[in-house]
């Protein structure tokens, strides 16, 4: 196994960005602790690609500072910061072997050429690459490349790893394969980490805590589980996967539990004590938390079926016209009725925007 590397104790940021009017970053303030995994996500331009930039050093912040184990580090070139960079790109040298790609940065150190050769070879190894130190980034496949850059960014011992949507331009099937050996480098590394993503499933995966930015505000920062299953607002539960919103005015609380009412549905979540009677809310919940069937649910037709694989995707127009989706592993078809039900863990309970 490699040597684990000598990580920062904590990373403590506070940033703003403007491009004339157009503020990108709005006072982003957070602390993340070595040895963590931490995932910026968010819709292509929410700030999570400036944030990372600035990070890194290679775009000012137009306010604010970084912090590097108590010391102030935004005044510093991003060569004295001791990251590493991958980017979505690869940004490979194309005239440049693999061996001399993950090198290069060695070679602007005082080292013996033994000692850059074991820690390549160490890299490589790593990272699955050995027997292809001759070959040329055009010679390889786009895993292959992404394999290299990250090499290459280890190889100088980051105090920081920072990932820029790394995984964006490879098939399906290789980001699932690419996640799970950076999860894994990670680990064996002991590295603290900063990755950029919109996409949910690499960041529940990856991470062990999620920032979630929308227009360069920090709306919510978690737990993986805390992100995907108690989203603060109506942004967040959207972006990660809840489809199926209500309106709702609450009838009645009682012993922690709040009632909605939206038309014809009753619901009914978990609440916090800033709720009362009587206010306007919001009610969520996702299409495969939807059960279909039991007695007493909201009766339905379904219009449109969406065929998935395993399951089935449904959109269901209840009786008083509200249109909602289901996810089921149940055989449905364009005109069946059904009885739906919504479990009480699985509703959340949000404030009305």
């Amino acid at each position: 196994m490699p040597e684990q590397f000598n990580s920062l104790n904590s990373l403590r940021l506070g940033l703003t960005k403007r491009y004339g009017s157009k503020t990108v970053l709005d006072n982003l303030e957070l602390e993340i602790r070595g040895g963590e995994f931490v995932t910026f996500l968010g819709p292509s331009g929410c700030g999570k690609s400036t944030a990372l930039s600035i990070v890194a050093g290679l775009t000012p912040a137009t306010k604010g500072e970084i912090w590097l184990d108590g010391k102030r580090a935004d005044d510093l070139p991003p060569e004295k910061r001791g990251f590493g960079m991958v980017f979505q790109n690869y940004a490979l040298f194309p005239h440049m072997t693999v061996f001399d790609n993950v090198a290069f940065g060695l070679t602007l150190k005082p080292l013996a050429q033994d000692e850059i050769k074991r820690r390549v070879q160490e890299m490589l190894r790593l990272v699955q690459l050995l027997g292809f130190e001759d070959r040329y980034p055009g010679q390889l496949s786009g895993g292959q490349q992404q394999r290299v850059a990250i090499a290459r960014a280890l190889v100088l011992r980051p105090r920081l790893m920072l990932f820029d949507e790394p995984l964006s331009n490879l098939d399906a099937k290789l980001r699932v394969e690419m996640r799970a050996e950076i999860k894994q480098i990670h680990a064996e590394l002991g590295l603290t980490s900063i990755y950029v993503t919109h996409d949910q499933a690499e960041a529940l995966s990856l991470s062990d805590r999620i920032v979630v930015l929308r227009h360069g505000v920090l709306m919510q920062s978690g737990s993986p589980q805390d992100i995907h299953d108690r989203p603060k607002n109506v942004f967040v539960a959207d972006f990660m996967g809840f489809r199926n919103f209500f309106k709702v005015k609450i009838a009645a609380l009682s012993q922690g539990v709040a009632e909605g009412v939206s038309g014809a549905i009753t619901l009914r979540a978990r609440a916090g004590g800033d709720i009362g009677v009587g206010v306007d809310a919001i009610m969520a919940i996702r299409p495969d938390d939807v059960e279909l069937g039991g007695e007493g649910g909201v009766r339905g037709r379904v219009e449109i079926v969406e065929y998935l694989g395993r399951e089935q995707e449904a959109a269901i127009r209840i009786d008083d016209g509200t249109k909602l989706w289901l996810r089921t592993t149940d055989h449905l078809q364009v005109g069946d009725t059904v009885s739906l039900g919504f479990p009480i863990d699985k509703v959340v309970l949000l404030p009305n925007e």
